[in-house]
Parts: C-alpha cells; sequence; structure tokens
C-alpha cells in the first residue's frame, strides 16, 4: 500500500505570536482553537492543511537543530495553488499590504502563474495558478 497522510502540518518559528497570527488572519486564514495556546496558533489554509505558528522558544522543543535566520537564508518554500490568476495577485497583494516583503516578481511560465511573499517573520511563500488546458490555448 502506498503511503497517504490524512492532514499535513507546517511548523513555523515566529517572533511576535500576535502579530504573526493576525498577519495570517488578514490573509483569510481562520484559527483553530483547539491547537493553538499562548505560544502557538494554529492557523487553517485548507480542510487538510495547517500552519502551526509557534513562538521561537516553543518551536525549540521540537528540533535540535538552530532555527534558520530568514533574513540571510531559506529553509523552504510554502507554495499555495489557487484557482484564477487573479486570486494569486490577491492574496500576494494582501500579505504586502498587511507586513509582507515581496521576494520575488510575478512570473507566467505559460503552464503556470506564480507569485510570493515574506511573511511577517521572513518565510518564503509562493501562491501559483496551474492553467487549465483550454486557457493554455487562448493565450
Amino acid at each position: 500500500m502506498a503511503f497517504t497522510s490524512k492532514n499535513i502540518f507546517i511548523n513555523l518559528p515566529v517572533v511576535d505570536l500576535g502579530k504573526s497570527t493576525n498577519f495570517f488572519k488578514e490573509l483569510g486564514f481562520e484559527i483553530n482553537p483547539q491547537f493553538s495556546d499562548e505560544t502557538t496558533s494554529c492557523m487553517i489554509i485548507s480542510d487538510y492543511i495547517y500552519v502551526m505558528i509557534m513562538i521561537e522558544e516553543s518551536f525549540k522543543g521540537f528540533s535540535k537543530k538552530e532555527i534558520v535566520n530568514t533574513t540571510t537564508s531559506a529553509e523552504a518554500i510554502f507554495c499555495l495553488s489557487v484557482e484564477s490568476r487573479e486570486q494569486v495577485d490577491k492574496l500576494v497583494k494582501k500579505a504586502l499590504t498587511n507586513g509582507g516583503k515581496p521576494y520575488n516578481d510575478p512570473l507566467d511560465h505559460g503552464f503556470m502563474y506564480i507569485w510570493g511573499f515574506q511573511d511577517v517573520d521572513g518565510h518564503l511563500w509562493e501562491v501559483v495558478y496551474m492553467y487549465e488546458d483550454d486557457e493554455m490555448n487562448q493565450q
């Protein structure tokens, strides 16, 4: 039997839990109070994807490795797919308006449109729209 996973939980260290929680709320994500407390906010991205943002001290309890300095290094790029180019632009613009920073320009690769931002803690996020076959033929 192939491996399958029911949910994905992305765990990220943050400096200011309140500021980071508000940032993700402004993007339209909700908090799951069942997995949230004074050190962690569980942000719901979709029915199966959650971002666990936690203060650095709590995060250190899960890993013996050093926390990445996001001003000089990238630990990963988290990519979210959406249903249109307009949704890509809307989410990235919301992020930039609410304290996020740009990290790349919008790119149209012919089969997908992608744009990204850094959240308030410097973690990299991309938003992508994959063109449907009939849309690609219209271009």
